[in-house]
């Protein structure tokens, strides 16, 4: 009978070499050694994201006013007739209303008092800047656009910007 001896072990080059990769520097394992380098990679990342999402959010993110936007319309409000006096013995017979925005109509109308709004100051401002001017001065059609743009600036500030345009629904002279 032959004996036979047993072959020397096979080295298992390739898996040790594996193994030895996988170790860290301190001899721990790969995976294990990877997890605390992973968290802070993670716990890193989303705090920037945060960060970034916030700084986004608070410069960026909101939406633009722009401030000469117009207002959206609210009630208008009806005013009575008016006649004034012109120069040279003439007459102007002024019917207007006013257009409140949104906001001032929600409000209660001016400076939110919540009774019905006034058109007093409007029709006060109408009589000082329209009373003794001529005729020539009020009878074409760019002279009115003059005279109500005029008549809009003085009423918008007298009303704090709670009437945003005015209309001349009668506009008569003799």
């Amino acid at each position: 009978m032959a004996t036979t001896t047993p072959a020397p072990p096979a080295t298992d080059a390739p898996a040790k070499e594996a193994k030895a990769a996988k170790k860290g520097k301190d001899g721990k394992n790969g995976a294990e050694g990877a997890k605390p380098k992973g968290k802070k990679k993670l716990i890193i990342g989303v705090v920037l994201l945060l960060v970034l999402g916030g700084g986004y959010k608070m410069t960026l993110g909101k939406a633009k006013v722009d401030p000469n936007a117009a207002p959206d319309p609210g009630v208008v409000l009806k005013l009575d007739p008016i006649t004034l006096n012109l120069a040279q013995g003439h007459y102007l017979k002024l019917t207007m209303a006013l257009q409140y925005t949104a906001a001032a109509s929600a409000a209660g109308g001016e400076e939110g008092g919540g009774a019905e709004p006034d058109g007093s100051k409007a029709l006060d401002l109408a009589i000082d800047q329209l009373s003794n001017k001529r005729i020539a001065d009020l009878n074409t059609s760019a002279a009115r656009n003059y005279a109500k743009e005029k008549l809009l600036t003085s009423v918008e500030e007298a009303y704090h910007h709670e009437v945003m345009d005015i209309y001349f629904t009668e506009w008569v002279m003799q």
